[in-house]
């Protein structure tokens, strides 16, 4: 867990859940930025950041005990504050989840900000094939044994130099690397893929290319700030989507091009993912 205090004057707490691929150190940037709002508080989600997966408890990586995780968390950090939660990409989906079935919790929610978030399979923009040889993919590898062997061959720091720039989503984050910060990024890279547990990251994307989170109303502000050249969803039915969810939504436009920042985005790298319109809201407490 990272945990940066309030600049003065500030009193707004705020959770952020980072989203796949993911870890404190991936996001360092962006709360940074974020920091000049309120506390910002960034925990490990079991699986991920090299926090111990819920295989060693005996449950599934699956978004419902995810989403528990999150509740009791809130529940031990929050128990007499209202809070700010903002979720990016698949770490919205589980603050979602964790909204719908803990209604007790969203009353100490006083805003949610989904950072390039979704809340259904319909959301992504890939094609049907592609759409079902992931799930397929995925669902082989989140076994024990597949996992195991994924990790020793496809994910041996030498075939991920080889070959990771190469494959079809990666392609976009190397697309306008400059040469000088090749090396570091894919450095990162190689790190992000051993840091979260194997078998969590493929349970979850599973989770993700079938999820359906529009069976509940959650009565909570929401702002969700999508981006122009977003390569995993279609904005026009996120949005659609979000709006089924959240009583009172609002829609700010992201000045960054692509779904995210840099690995190693530093906060002004990283500051282009926050629309002027959400900051100027954040700023008033």
């Amino acid at each position: 867990m990272l945990r940066l205090p309030a600049p003065a004057k500030r009193k707004r707490e705020i959770l952020f859940i980072y989203g796949h691929h993911s870890s404190l150190e991936r996001w360092w940037g962006l709360v940074q930025d974020l920091n000049q709002y309120g506390s910002i508080t960034m925990p490990d989600l079991p699986g991920f950041g090299g926090m111990e997966s819920f295989h060693k408890i005996g449950l599934k990586p699956n978004i419902d005990n995810m989403a528990d995780y999150l509740a009791s968390f809130i529940k031990m950090r929050y128990s007499h504050r209202r809070v700010t939660i903002a979720g990016l990409s698949f770490g919205f989906l589980v603050v979602t989840r964790m909204l719908q079935k803990y209604p007790d919790l969203a009353k100490k929610v006083d805003l949610v900000v989904s950072i390039v978030g979704f809340s259904h399979r319909n959301d992504f923009a890939f094609s049907r094939n592609r759409h079902r040889a992931y799930i397929a993919g995925s669902s082989v590898v989140s076994r024990q044994l597949p996992s195991i062997i994924f990790k020793n061959l496809a994910l041996h720091p030498l075939v991920l130099r080889a070959a990771y720039a190469r494959t079809h989503n990666a392609k976009h984050k190397f697309a306008d690397v400059a040469p000088d910060d090749l090396k570091d990024i894919m450095d990162f890279e190689i790190y992000l893929w051993h840091a979260n547990d194997v078998r969590t990251h493929m349970a979850t994307t599973v989770e993700m290319l079938k999820v359906d989170n529009c069976t509940s109303q959650v009565d909570v502000p929401l702002w969700h700030i999508s981006t122009d050249l977003d390569r995993y969803f279609d904005n026009h039915v996120v949005e659609q989507h979000l709006r089924v969810i959240f009583t009172d939504f609002h829609h700010a436009k992201s000045r960054m091009k692509g779904h995210a920042p840099s690995v190693i985005a530093d906060a002004k790298a990283a500051a282009p993912l926050i629309p002027p319109k959400l900051r100027r809201l954040l700023a008033r407490q």
